[in-house]
């Protein structure tokens, strides 16, 4: 029996790969799918405002109350503004230390740098959140060295631009990584080519180092996109009434109200956003980078 099947593996190396990928892709159809498929199908339910039962009318007044109330409206706005703005900034960070790092940087340095830019993660992201609170407040170490310098403060403690801070510093290393790898994979003898047609630093890094690098920086967006946009810790720990995000409302409206159609329905916005966004990277060759 054992070597029929071992025949059989053998002549069908097809067969071998389904059953490896049988168990994960199973668990992964009934934790994952079935889980969003559930979220998407309770978004057309309604909760009974009397007895607050979950009634299985289908329906779509959740939509249409994220659509007509300009409160639900600004929360998404500002979650995907936020979002999009903490990916640039990102961006804008992760490319030169990457470019060192790539390019630039000896072997030993190299090792420093990937160790300095782990070395946050390996700590509680809650112990992250807090150590900046400490850090923006009234009477933190910011205020007090602008004090000394400048006789000057900033009021940005629970705000939205301490949110933004804070998630840019967080998921900074998620942006670095992919960068490095595609910055990593540019034949150094195209740069040189471009040196020897002519071309300044500035045209190279634009014609040549930036479009082959930019799947890198779209896979590193994909990763401070999807993790700001689905975040509720940091603008509740950091950020003012003014910094609901949609992680926020969903979490309100599950664990106070009791409104679980309507959190579904509020979930479903992100993951959207974050399908289209998907198909848009795919599209600029993202997935080869990660």
């Amino acid at each position: 029996m054992r070597l029929r099947a071992s025949g059989f593996f053998w002549r069908n190396p097809w067969a071998k790969a389904v059953l490896l990928l049988a168990p994960p892709l199973l668990a992964f159809a009934l934790v994952y799918l079935a889980s969003l498929v559930a979220l998407f199908i309770s978004a057309f339910w309604t909760v009974n405002p009397f007895t607050t039962e979950i009634e299985h009318i289908w329906n779509i007044d959740n939509f249409k109350t994220l659509w007509e109330a300009s409160a639900y409206r600004t929360i998404a706005l500002r979650t995907i503004g936020i979002a999009a703005a903490v990916t640039i900034a990102d961006a804008v960070l992760a490319f030169p230390l990457a470019y060192f790092m790539a390019r630039v940087a000896s072997a030993r340095s190299r090792t420093f740098l990937f160790v300095a830019v782990l070395l946050p993660l390996w700590s509680s992201y809650l112990v992250r959140v807090y150590i900046w609170r400490l850090i923006l407040n009234h009477d933190g170490v910011l205020n007090w060295t602008l004090g000394k310098l400048f006789g000057a403060h900033l009021a940005i403690a629970y705000s939205n631009w301490a949110v933004w801070l804070i998630f840019t510093y967080v998921w900074l290393p998620f942006m670095i990584l992919p960068v490095y790898g595609a910055l990593e994979r540019v034949p150094h003898s195209y740069i040189e080519a471009s040196r020897d047609l002519g071309a300044r630093g500035w045209t190279t890094f634009r014609r040549v180092v930036l479009p082959l690098a930019l799947p890198g920086v779209i896979a590193g967006s994909i990763f401070t996109f999807s993790l700001t946009l689905g975040d509720y810790v940091t603008p509740l720990l950091a950020g003012g009434a003014s910094s609901q995000f949609i992680g926020n409302v969903v979490y309100e409206s599950v664990g106070i109200s009791n409104n679980v159609p309507f959190a579904a329905a509020f979930a479903a916005v992100p993951l959207c956003v974050m399908a289209v966004y998907l198909v848009i990277a795919r599209r600029l060759g993202a997935f080869e980078a990660m």
